[in-house]
């Protein structure tokens, strides 16, 4: 070798050790940053044969795409646990008080003292403020779920406007890797930028990257939508200001494929917004289906039947709704129910009523009168009112409970399938988080920085770069040597 070219090796060498130091110094600096990629100095040779130093970032692909997936389903299933928590209490209260369950229970205990003494004014009237409360709660976990509704279109509206948002920055930030790659220059930053912003996207959206020529990429749903390919496809959706039991909710829409929201407790859901179409679509509604079941339940129980022998039809007693003096349909949903139920004014003294007709009937006329001479002792139309509570009925399998049961067996069913889907969700929730967290820290693992590993490495490249130095300093000794020599 020539003095030229040991000159011009350690030239390079020097170049390199200098470009490699700079790489671990960013790697230091970098290494409390949560989206930073590890950089390493990969010396090559290059098409003249020099070497050269090419910047590379450890990533594993198929750990990476397992840890997006993990990342969406525990984004899902977190927001359903939260949510059906949120949901028992604003139905149900802290402390199941306001459950329908516990309120029928009261009415139920307060008709079976009135019966022991059914010529007790207070016991009536007691039984009717049950009846009240019962209704009024009714009445409420309606209305609260048809908030709750309109309160997940809000927050449709807003993620949806967010993933827009970051779409258009991930389509900056994919023309920047592109450029760059163009280029031919270190892409890491821009590459590192481009991957924290698909991670809010997965959040929100669980996506598939294809990766084209050029550092292109392109974003797949997993519904097969293509939310991304040279540039954002349009994510659109209308959210409903106000919401009624019978409201059908508005779909989210990728480049025109409708969002699907998931199933179960333990969600099929990935991303928030199919658990936000879960939760406004599926749960909401199982919940209302289950509370207008309790109310048709409620008013067959308590209608009022012939007395005169006439074969006339049942007709609506303590408890009316829109559709009276017609007793509902048996084991048929009517949707809205719960919240139109109420106390029939011909019950209630605040409203002009007489709240022995809930002792003697007769709201709908004389046949309806099971007690004509008015005998305060009377009580077998309040026995046969708690045997039709305590009486098998059919329910609608639309509410999620389904068969033939007791109302009140039926409304403790009710409070125990949510508490179920509660609890089941909150242990899907825990293991879908400790899959994501141990995916995350074996990438973190792999593309992280490990300060004790920069420092070794900077010690290698302090001794390179003493060595390269040894020969520059020895061939400018043997240059100035033979200079002497030729003067």
């Amino acid at each position: 070798m020539s003095l030229t070219s040991a000159l011009q090796t350690a030239q390079n060498s020097l170049l390199n050790v200098t470009r490699q130091t700079s790489i671990v110094s960013r790697n230091v600096t970098d290494a409390g940053n949560e989206g930073y990629t590890r950089r390493e100095g990969v010396i090559e040779s290059s098409d003249r044969g020099s070497r050269v130093v090419v910047v590379r970032t450890s990533v594993n692909t198929q750990l990476n795409m397992a840890s997006l997936e993990a990342q969406a389903e525990s984004k899902a299933q977190s927001m359903i646990s939260d949510r059906l928590d949120q949901l028992s209490i604003t139905i149900n209260g802290l402390d199941g008080s306001r459950s329908p369950s516990e309120s029928l229970n009261s009415l139920h205990n307060s008709m079976q003292d009135y019966i022991t003494e059914p010529s007790n004014g207070l016991l009536a009237e007691t039984a009717l403020q049950d009846a009240k409360d019962l209704v009024t709660n009714l009445n409420n976990a309606s209305a609260s779920l048809q908030t709750f509704k309109t309160s997940m279109d809000l927050e449709i509206s807003n993620e949806v406007d967010k993933l827009n948002q970051l779409l258009a920055e991930f389509h900056a930030a994919n023309t920047d890797v592109t450029g760059e790659t163009r280029a031919g220059r270190d892409t890491s930053d821009a590459l590192d930028q481009r991957d924290s912003i698909l991670r809010q996207i997965n959040e929100i959206v669980p996506v598939t990257v294809l990766n084209r020529s050029g550092n292109d990429a392109a974003l797949i749903t997993k519904g097969g939508a293509t939310l991304y390919e040279k540039v954002p496809r349009e994510v659109s959706f209308d959210p409903i200001t106000f919401y009624s039991p019978t409201t059908i909710g508005n779909s989210i829409r990728i480049d025109g494929v409708p969002v699907m929201g998931g199933e179960g407790a333990n969600t099929s859901a990935s991303g928030s917004l199919a658990a936000m179409v879960q939760l406004r679509d599926d749960s909401g509604a199982t919940i209302q289906n289950q509370l207008d079941e309790v109310a048709r339940g409620l008013i067959t129980a308590f209608a009022e039947t012939d007395a005169s022998g006439g074969g006339l039809p049942p007709l609506t007693g303590l408890f009316t709704y829109s559709g009276s003096p017609a007793v509902p349909a048996a084991g048929v949903l009517q949707q809205g129910m719960a919240s139109e139920i109420s106390i029939n004014a011909a019950y209630d003294p605040a409203q002009g009523g007489n709240a022995n007709l809930i002792r003697d009937g007769g709201a709908n006329g004389a046949a309806y009168n099971h007690n004509p001479t008015g005998a305060a002792s009377y009580s077998d139309h309040l026995i046969s009112l708690v045997q039709s509570l305590d009486g098998t009925t059919a329910f609608d399998g639309q509410s999620g409970i389904s068969g033939s049961m007791s109302l009140l067996t039926y409304a403790t069913q009710s409070l125990g399938w949510l508490d179920g889907q509660r609890s089941e969700a909150s242990q899907a929730a825990a293991t879908k988080e400790s899959l994501h967290v141990r995916l995350t820290e074996k990438i973190s693992n792999q593309t992280g920085v490990n300060i004790d590993e920069e420092m070794a490495m900077l010690l290698q490249l302090e001794h390179s770069y003493e060595a390269s130095a040894r020969i520059i300093t020895a061939v400018d000794e043997m240059l100035a040597t033979l200079l002497s020599v030729v003067r």
